[in-house]
């Protein structure tokens, strides 16, 4: 008998007159953990010369227990603020000589490629985009990238398309690449919570935001470095760790951060614990599904079709071209208090909706029934 576990919006502190239809953009905060994170910074404010004394040990704590829910070899997992920050560490890392390649693809997070196109004008590089159909499937985008790896010194992949919901053949990208002696950086943002072990691949470095389905505090990310390049690597801002030669304590310490966001991010762990995440994530993705495909038909569209469709995240197509999204996202926002977000893709504008736990039926019925409404 299959268990059907119910919504839980309890959970959460988020205005129960608002429906949130886009915790893939800046996750939710569950009660718990926003607890212990005030009690941290409570703390933080008491005696700051303590706390700072404290953090040491406690971020070595919660590094060891976020590295662990990843299954990350802990010796080369460290902390950083985002996944940006882990990618553009990344590309501070690898050589990447002049007259050289950068291989991305067209799926690729828009900061990434930003950070991508500036290491490209620093060395004198060349980034070469490939274009993956929407609907490709695995042997079409290994074939697809193939012959751009000729003369690439680094290749830089999206795990989940942020802009599709589509997960990518990483670990068969990443024996191609390494066959080539090209190595692999994968933007893993949406991935934690979502894919199992996603950092077991093989990439060179593999970045993650645990803000997103994991519902951590924001500002905590993970970044998994392999072996061969763990001496090499560095945090982006210099400062007490530089010459710590273990990588994981190289990144921890980093002058006046905010270390209770890191702290706290365990609990977070423990409420998808409490929730039977493996048990629920199947069901939300269910549910989801049958949300976009009742959006669409209100909107006599279509759900977008990828090969490989990550849970928990699915693209509802709009009738038209949106040119700027933030006024129609703030429209949609004010006239219907729905909070959704859009995402562009091979000349199509898409709705993405992204849910977790706190989410039911009736988000996505309201959807179907305003919109059009809002559209007309």
């Amino acid at each position: 008998m299959v268990t059907v576990l119910s919504p839980r919006p309890d959970l959460w502190t988020l205005d129960p007159d608002v429906v949130h239809l886009n915790h893939g953009s800046w996750g939710a905060v569950p009660r718990r953990t926003q607890e212990v994170l005030s009690a941290l910074r409570a703390e933080a404010e008491a005696n700051p010369m303590v706390w700072f004394r404290s953090v040491p040990a406690r971020l070595t704590a919660a590094r060891l227990e976020l590295a662990a829910f990843l299954e990350a070899d802990p010796e080369g997992f460290a902390l950083v603020p985002n996944a940006s920050a882990g990618i553009t560490a990344a590309f501070a890392t690898v050589p990447i000589p002049s007259g050289s390649r950068i291989v991305t693809t067209n799926h690729v997070y828009g900061a990434s490629r930003f950070a991508a196109e500036r290491v490209a004008r620093a060395r004198g590089a060349e980034l070469l985009v490939v274009e993956l159909p929407m609907q490709a499937d695995d042997d079409t985008v290994v074939a697809l990238i193939e012959p751009a790896l000729v003369g690439a010194s680094v290749l830089l992949l999206d795990h989940i398309s942020a802009a599709t919901g589509t997960i990518l053949p990483i670990a068969r990208l990443v024996e191609l690449a390494h066959d080539r002696d090209v190595p692999v950086i994968v933007d893993g943002a949406h991935a934690p919570a979502l894919i199992d072990a996603p950092t077991g691949d093989g990439a060179d470095f593999w970045t993650g935001n645990f803000h997103k389905w994991p519902a951590a505090p924001r500002a905590t990310a993970g970044l998994v470095v392999a072996e061969r390049w763990r001496q090499a690597s560095y945090p982006l801002i210099t400062s007490w760790s530089e010459y710590d030669e273990r990588l994981p304590e190289r990144f921890d310490m980093q002058g006046t951060q905010d270390y209770a966001t890191w702290i706290a991010a365990p609990e977070s762990l423990r409420v998808l614990a409490d929730l039977e995440w493996s048990v629920r994530r199947p069901q939300v993705t269910a549910m989801l599904e049958e949300g976009a495909r009742l959006v669409a038909k209100a909107l006599g569209t279509s759900v977008g079709e990828v090969a490989n469709p990550a849970p928990t995240l699915r693209l509802v197509e709009l009738p038209m071209v949106v040119a700027d999204a933030e006024p129609f996202k703030e429209h949609v926002s004010n006239e219907l208090q729905i909070e959704i977000t859009l995402t562009g893709f091979e000349g199509r504008s898409y709705i993405r909706l992204s849910a977790h736990a706190y989410n039911q039926p009736s988000d996505y019925e309201k959807l179907s029934e305003g919109l059009p409404r809002v559209l007309a």
